[in-house]
C-alpha cells in the first residue's frame, strides 16, 4: 500500500513538471485569450529605437489580463520597469529605473494610486524625494525633499494633500533657510520666515566648471513673438508654468533663473546661472508661489 501511495505522488509530481513544460511561450487559448508567458520582442511600429528580435517586455498573462510582475527594458537592454499587475491592472508594489540601470522610482500602485511608502531618487542615485501616502493616493504625512548632493532639502507635513503644520527649507550645505508654519494648505506669514537672504550674483564668482546652461527644451514657449537667442527672455513649459527667465547668449540662459517643478507641479528648485553656468540656488519666496 504504501509502495502504491509513492507511486501515486511520483506520478503526480511529474504530471505537473510535464505541464509546466508545455507552458508554450506566447500561447493564445482557443478563444483567442492570452495565456501563460509572453516576450514582447521588436519590430513594434512604435518602438523604432529597438532592434529587431530584441526584448520591449515580458509577463505572464491569465485570460488576457497582466498577472504578476511585468518586466519593460530600455532600448540598451537595462531594465526600465517592474509592476505587479492584478486582473490586468497595475497593483503592488514597482520600481522605475534610469536607462543606467540606478533606480528612478518605488512604490506601491493601488489601480491609479499611489499609495503607502514612494521613493523618488535623482540620476547620481541619492534620495529625492521620500513621501507617504494615504489609501485615497494623497500624500498624508511627513513628506522629505533631498539635494542631489543627499542634503535634506524640504521637511513638511502635510494631511490629506495639504501642507498642514511646520515647514523647514534647507540649502545643499543643510543650512536653514526658511521656517514656515501652514494651515490646511494656507501658509501662516505671521509664524513663517525666511532665514538666510539670497545672495547678490555680483557678489558670487562663477565657477568655470560648474554646470552649464541647458538649450531651451522644444516645449518651452517664450512670451514673445520670436525667441531672442542673444537678448532678455522669459519661458513657459507646456503647462505654462515660468521655466526660464533672464538674459540668452547664442541661445542658452547667461544669466538669470531656471525653475523647476516637483510631479505635482510645485515649484521646489530655482537655479541662478550667471555667465551660463549654474551658480547656485535662490531662496524660494512666496512670490515665487504664487
Amino acid at each position: 500500500m504504501f509502495r502504491q501511495l509513492t507511486l501515486l505522488i511520483l506520478l503526480l509530481i511529474a504530471g505537473r513538471a510535464a505541464a509546466l513544460a508545455q507552458d508554450t511561450l506566447n500561447a493564445v487559448d482557443e478563444m483567442g485569450r492570452k495565456q501563460g508567458y509572453w516576450k514582447v520582442l521588436a519590430p513594434k511600429a512604435e518602438k523604432p529605437e529597438y532592434e529587431d528580435g530584441q526584448l520591449i517586455e515580458e509577463g505572464r498573462y491569465t485570460n488576457s489580463k497582466r498577472v504578476g510582475t511585468w518586466k519593460r527594458y530600455w532600448p540598451n537592454g537595462n531594465v526600465m520597469s517592474e509592476i505587479t499587475y492584478q486582473m490586468g491592472r497595475p497593483k503592488g508594489e514597482y520600481k522605475t529605473y534610469y536607462p543606467t540601470g540606478k533606480v528612478e522610482e518605488l512604490g506601491t500602485w493601488d489601480l491609479d494610486r499611489n499609495t503607502g511608502k514612494f521613493q523618488r531618487y535623482h540620476p547620481n542615485g541619492k534620495l529625492a524625494q521620500d513621501f507617504v501616502f494615504n489609501p485615497y493616493g494623497m500624500r498624508d504625512g511627513e513628506q522629505k525633499y533631498y539635494h542631489e548632493n543627499g542634503q535634506l532639502a524640504v521637511a513638511v507635513n502635510v494631511e490629506e494633500g495639504k501642507e498642514d503644520g511646520a515647514l523647514k527649507r534647507y540649502d545643499e550645505k543643510g543650512q536653514l533657510t526658511q521656517s514656515a508654519q501652514f494651515n490646511d494648505g494656507v501658509i501662516d506669514a505671521a509664524n513663517s520666515k525666511w532665514i538666510k537672504p539670497v545672495p547678490k550674483a555680483d557678489e558670487v564668482k562663477v565657477d568655470p566648471k560648474a554646470e552649464p546652461a541647458p538649450a531651451p527644451a522644444p516645449t518651452e514657449r517664450t512670451n514673445a513673438m520670436v525667441f531672442r537667442e542673444n537678448g532678455y527672455n522669459t519661458l513657459y513649459d507646456k503647462q505654462l508654468r515660468l521655466s526660464q527667465q533672464g538674459e540668452f547668449k547664442d541661445g542658452r540662459l547667461w544669466d538669470g533663473k531656471r525653475y523647476e517643478y516637483d510631479r505635482n507641479g510645485i515649484l521646489e528648485r530655482i537655479k541662478i546661472y550667471k555667465q551660463g553656468r549654474y551658480l547656485g540656488d535662490a531662496v524660494i519666496t512666496e512670490e515665487d508661489l504664487k
